[in-house]
């Protein structure tokens, strides 16, 4: 008899040089790269060093440290390093970019405000080219740095610094870089720069390239990371250690394939409804698949579930989930708790305006307060790069208080009332308790304009984000008694929750598109189907814009959204129009 082919994980294991690990959704990519990093410590590293382990988003990280709890003990836990390229970068920045001729002091340009100073453009927008240029000279001369030049001033510093290199390279004897085929141009520069100094890893799925719309990314990431690099490659199939005992993956790879088998699949169920006159009540058929959802998990025989999520195809389709969910009627019960993971820009700097309304104020300064309200809310406004004509009336009416003009329009008078009420009132030094007080008492003016700012703060749910902004606020009211520096303590927590050590992802349900979801996974999850309307056309929102037949993207974006589900995904599936990615397979 011949010899036993090895298992491909013991190659890895015993790999001294540079590799690639490609497999499906939950082939145990991450497991066995934690293990690879476990021996690798315990090879012996010196002190100051750690083993790193980069990913993209927040979630995917919350994902990798769950999983190393499991397989690295405590005791070892701290050698290694569980990141985001964005953290990654932005600690080499903050050490190093005064090479470039950036300020020694860097701050982090937020998403919200690059969004409020840009106009809310994009690159396909006349201006762009001048936003480019004028973002550049933000970090350059006021040492503000956007999220999208934190890759590449990080790929210049290790070109132009062999120091620099070195030192990075010695202080993470091994680097392993997750979600690989989704890297940018400019990370994946940095990770070849590193790679001649130390040993690095990376792990793929040659079917999850979703982001390739992005700048830089795309489908020849893999052919490069084998040609730098010449690693061991390592392929371990579509091994399910995600969705166990359910037949999930097997469905997302069928989508992929276009080649649907002739029966059900356990683990994957559906719900039809009517569209056009037959159109449900979505408030209604969201409870009900969540119902159906919820009593398959019970069903299943693996105890209770801890995460649910709604997947759309689109921002809008998740926003008009969680308005559905959040809809109260008769008959309709409790609104049904979640969190909404949407583009946040105006809902951050509107929550900017309400800090400021939690500061403390001087009664005699009232109209200059007045005054920056407005200026804020303009901002918030700006951010979502429509309304200018209402920016631009707000910005007019601040400039005319802080010339001395008295103006009587409702929006001053709404914004005066608030603030009396607020001095009246007073706080009462629980952070979630005020917060809610100047929500309510901004949408009891019934003034439009801060009806929408208290919209606003429904969307982002602020104190759900996690504690560190109550904390910051409670450290505010415990040490002077008043939230002195509210909106500077709001943008430190958001700081840190988005880019430098928010990682933590919370239970119970949540609500998103596909691309968001991207390095998550839940107990259930139910991806949404809808009918699309293009011109006269009706599509299948499964089916993404611009996708031809035999529509790659659009497969691959779905079985993303399938695999997110380790125990029971539900399917909300229109009876009209017919959706080609879905045909042949029986729901």
């Amino acid at each position: 008899m011949g010899q036993e082919e090895a298992d491909p994980r013991e190659h890895v294991m015993a790999c001294k040089g540079h590799a690639l690990v490609i497999g499906g959704p939950g082939s145990g990519k991450t497991t066995l790269a934690l293990k690879k990093a476990l021996a690798r410590i315990r090879e012996g590293v010196v002190p100051g060093q750690t083993v790193l382990f980069l990913s993209f988003s927040r979630a995917a990280v919350t994902r990798v440290l769950d999983a190393a709890k499991v397989v690295v003990p405590r005791s070892e836990l701290s050698l290694l390093s569980v990141q985001t390229f964005h953290s990654f970068f932005w600690e080499l920045l903050k050490a190093h970019a005064y090479l470039t001729g950036a300020p020694r002091k860097l701050a982090i340009l937020l998403p919200q405000d690059e969004k409020a100073l840009s106009g809310g453009i994009d690159e396909d927008d006349d201006g762009w080219s001048a936003w480019l240029a004028e973002r550049d000279r933000l970090f350059r001369e006021e040492g503000r740095v956007a999220f999208d030049l934190f890759a590449s001033n990080a790929a210049k510093l290790l070109e132009q610094s062999a120091h620099i290199l070195n030192n990075i390279a010695l202080s993470y004897p091994l680097i392993i870089v997750d979600e690989a085929q989704d890297t940018g141009a400019n990370a994946w520069r940095c990770i070849e720069l590193l790679s001649s100094h130390t040993q690095v890893i990376c792990l793929a799925d040659l079917e999850q390239q979703i982001f390739d719309f992005l700048p830089g990314v795309g489908p020849e990431r893999i052919k490069e990371i084998r040609a730098a690099l010449a690693p061991l490659d390592v392929d371990l199939g579509n091994d399910n250690h995600r969705s166990p005992d359910t037949e999930i993956l097997a469905f997302g790879n069928d989508i992929l394939t276009a080649k649907p088998r002739s029966g059900p699949y356990k683990g994957v169920s559906s719900i039809a409804y009517g569209v056009g006159r037959n159109a449900p009540n979505w408030n209604h058929l969201l409870r009900r698949a969540l119902s159906v959802l919820h009593r398959h998990m019970r069903a299943d025989g693996k105890g209770s579930a801890k995460s649910a999520a709604i997947l759309t195809m689109g921002k809008g389709g998740a926003l008009k989930v969680s308005n559905a969910l959040n809809a109260l009627g008769s008959n309709q019960g409790k609104v049904v708790r979640h969190k909404l993971l949407f583009d946040e820009a105006e809902a951050l700097l509107t929550a900017r305006f309400a800090a400021f309304l939690l500061e403390p104020k001087q009664e005699t300064a009232t109209d200059l307060d007045i005054a920056t309200c407005m200026e804020l809310l303009a901002t918030a406004r700006r951010a979502t790069g429509t309304g200018k004509a209402a920016v631009n009336k707000l910005l007019e009416q601040a400039a005319k208080i802080r010339a001395e003009k008295v103006l009587t329009i409702n929006l001053v008078k709404a914004l005066r009332s608030v603030m009396v009420r607020i001095r009246e009132e007073g706080f009462a030094g629980d952070p979630a308790a005020d917060w809610l007080f100047v929500k309510h008492t901004l949408r009891a003016t019934g003034q439009a304009e801060l009806m929408r700012a208290a919209a606003q703060l429904d969307f982002l749910v602020a104190f759900q984000r996690g504690h560190r902004i109550s904390a910051a606020l409670s450290d505010e009211w415990l040490r002077d008694g008043a939230y002195t520096r509210a909106r500077l303590a709001l943008d430190s927590a958001l700081a840190q929750e988005q880019i430098l050590d928010g990682v933590e992802e919370p239970p119970g349900l949540q609500v998103m598109n596909i691309h968001k979801a991207k390095g998550k996974q839940f107990d259930g999850v139910i991806l949404v189907r809808e009918l699309r309307h293009t011109g006269n056309n009706a599509e299948s929102s499964f089916v993404w814009r611009g996708d031809e037949a035999p529509y790659p993207k659009s497969r691959r974006l779905v079985r993303v959204g399938v695999t997110r589900a380790r125990r029971q995904l539900l399917i909300l599936n229109p009876v009209w129009p017919a959706c080609p990615l879905l045909r042949g397979h029986q729901l």
